[in-house]
């Protein structure tokens, strides 16, 4: 799962990156709202993480922004701002949450956690496919009764086919799904991927279409 952090204080972000990544989240952490804005219209994201106090666009605005085109992208404002009124007009804004500074990184997790499980309810909670059951929530995947590690790129690989698994998935969307916004991306860095996945499932575990993506095959 991507995580989309837009928070201005250097420490602060890169202690909720640091903290996301080893909790197998992939995550895109901007500075301020306009490059966060071209992020949201390019890639796809399963919540965003929300400053209030931004340099030029504030947090509220890019709320606001964001629920006129009515996304359903779950959003948790992090600010040092905690009169009511703030957390009253963010609540109101479309925040499905808002947590005030500071705060313990295990807090932030846990609530990151209610909002992707309630989102995931709203569909399922998890995706089941053959042999192969895969929990977005708990990062987890079991395959024939046993449980199988993957990294966090793979199993966003594996999350993405699953979600469709009659749709073929082209290889820029997938890219989209598992690389943050800066990262260089290899040319054949998703073949490595699918390659290590088949591994673990099986050959047939995921169809190569050529010319067109992938797709979940036999599990």
């Amino acid at each position: 799962m991507k995580i989309l952090l837009i928070e201005d204080d250097a420490l602060i972000g890169q202690n909720i990156v640091k903290s996301l990544k080893l909790s197998h989240f992939l995550v895109d952490w901007f500075r301020e709202g306009e490059a966060a804005f071209q992020a949201l219209n390019h890639s796809e994201y399963s919540l965003l993480l929300l400053d209030i106090n931004l340099p030029g666009i504030n947090g509220f605005e890019i709320l606001k922004n964001l629920r006129r085109k009515n996304t359903q992208l779950p959003v948790l404002i992090i600010s040092a701002r905690d009169r009511l009124d703030d957390r009253i007009g963010g609540l109101n804004d479309g925040a499905d949450d808002y947590l005030v500074k500071p705060f313990h990184l295990d807090e932030l997790l846990a609530r990151i956690n209610v909002l992707l499980r309630r989102q995931n309810f709203a569909h399922t909670n998890t995706l089941n496919y053959g042999s192969l059951t895969l929990d977005p929530v708990k990062h987890t995947v079991i395959y024939g009764g046993e449980k199988i590690d993957f990294s966090s790129k793979e199993f966003a690989i594996l999350h993405a086919l699953l979600e469709n698994p009659d749709a073929v998935i082209s290889r820029k969307k997938l890219e989209a799904k598992v690389y943050d916004w800066n990262d260089e991306i290899g040319s054949n860095s998703i073949q490595v991927f699918i390659h290590h996945i088949r591994k673990k499932l099986g050959e047939a575990s995921i169809q190569n279409i050529r010319g067109v993506g992938y797709k979940i095959g036999k599990v």
